[in-house]
């Protein structure tokens, strides 16, 4: 008896780590994560009454109810290290743990960032060195999801070193028994969607930063996801940006053709306005449920072009109860008709088709649906065969 508990304690102490790893990962990021990122709004003006404020604004606003759960804090939260190499926050963040607390206490989840490199973007301490004491402070604060940025590592690690820098930190994770959400943020270099699951990411960034140049930026960045669908699903997430509806850069069309996009691309959803100001108009976007379930739809599929002639776009993605969700975007300057066949996207003759958006039905139609998408605008539906 005593013999086979010796071996059993054996077995374990080899097997149990990986199997808590495997845990870890195949538990967290099971459709793309919904939250809000400073960054965009607050840059380095960032404080933890700013970060508090946000966090009681997504429950008071709905947003937590629609499905927004992560708090992250961006850039420009870091201080010194002490003696022994641990980081602490500067004097804008006085209590990461009771921030973290505070957070917890909302019913969300709390988010931070570093970078592999000696300094992250703006400047301030990264984990290179130490990525072992990073991921024990954060369990210790309770974060639950790290972005972790390419910036100065540049200079320390050579371009076929990337993924050795980010699955670093991955195992450091790891080795604290505390889930995070693991996001790689490396701009889309090194062709990411190839490898960021291998080394531990759920999400990894498939383009450079998206914020500060209007819709052009925001739509090329979006429409060039086609092809990386094979990448996605259940846990491992391509990442186009933060969410840009509500910072004053796109027209009410447009932010709705961002959110419509995004979803279609099973993106994660990180809202990047300030929340305590936010208008109707805006709380709307973020919040229609429709629009969400289609991000969030479980079967994780990330929808595709079907068709395109000149600035005219169509999208499609199958959804689990075997509807499939349809964009019509329209890049021109002028509202222009559009027609969806519903032979191309897989559907049969009759179709039930909803309005997104509206949230209404707008009944059966045969062989295809006709609608007009305003300029820079969307027509967001979902088909259900009859």
């Amino acid at each position: 008896m005593i013999r086979n508990i010796y071996r059993l304690g054996v077995v374990c102490a080899i097997l149990c780590p990986a199997l808590m790893a495997r845990a870890q990962r195949t538990h967290l990021a099971l459709t793309p994560p919904m939250g809000w990122n400073d960054w965009y709004r607050y840059r380095c003006k960032v404080t933890e009454a700013i970060v508090q404020a946000n966090a009681l604004a997504m429950v008071k606003s709905g947003m937590k109810d629609a499905g927004y759960t992560y708090v992250n804090i961006d850039d420009c939260w870091q201080g010194r290290r002490d003696a022994k190499g641990f980081i602490h926050p500067n004097s804008r963040f006085p209590n990461m743990k009771a921030l973290g607390d505070y957070i917890h206490s909302l019913g969300l989840k709390f988010g931070i960032y570093s970078s592999p490199g000696p300094k992250t973007c703006a400047g301030y301490e990264g984990s290179y060195g130490h990525e072992k004491q990073d991921a024990e402070t954060y369990a210790r604060w309770g974060v639950d999801f790290v972005k972790y940025d390419w910036c100065s590592a540049s200079k320390v690690y050579s371009p076929d070193q990337m993924q050795t820098a980010y699955r670093k930190m991955h195992e450091a994770i790891l080795s604290t028994g505390r889930p995070m959400v693991f996001s790689l943020c490396q701009y889309g270099l090194q062709a990411v969607w190839q490898w960021g699951a291998s080394v531990g990411g759920n999400m990894w960034r498939t383009t450079a930063d998206i914020g500060g140049d209007g819709y052009e930026r925001v739509m090329f960045y979006g429409l060039q996801q086609n092809g990386l669908g094979k990448f996605a699903g259940p846990g491992h997430w391509n990442d186009p940006d933060i969410l840009q509806i509500g910072l004053g850069h796109l027209t009410h069309d447009e932010e709705l053709s961002q959110m419509s996009l995004w979803c279609l691309l099973a993106a994660p959803l990180l809202a990047g306005n300030d929340l305590t100001h936010m208008s109707q108009a805006t709380r709307e976007i973020l919040t229609n449920p429709d629009v969400i379930a289609v991000d969030q739809d479980p079967k994780g599929i990330e929808g595709h072009l079907i068709s395109q002639e000149g600035p005219l776009e169509i999208w499609a993605k199958p959804l689990e109860d075997g509807s499939v969700a349809v964009g019509m975007f329209n890049l021109s300057l002028s509202k222009v008709p559009m027609t969806v066949r519903f032979k191309d996207v897989g559907m049969p003759n009759a179709v039930e088709v909803r309005n997104l958006w509206a949230r209404k039905n707008l009944g059966v139609f045969r062989g295809a649906f006709p609608a007009e998408a305003p300029r820079h605008g969307v027509v967001l539906i979902k088909l259900q065969p009859r």
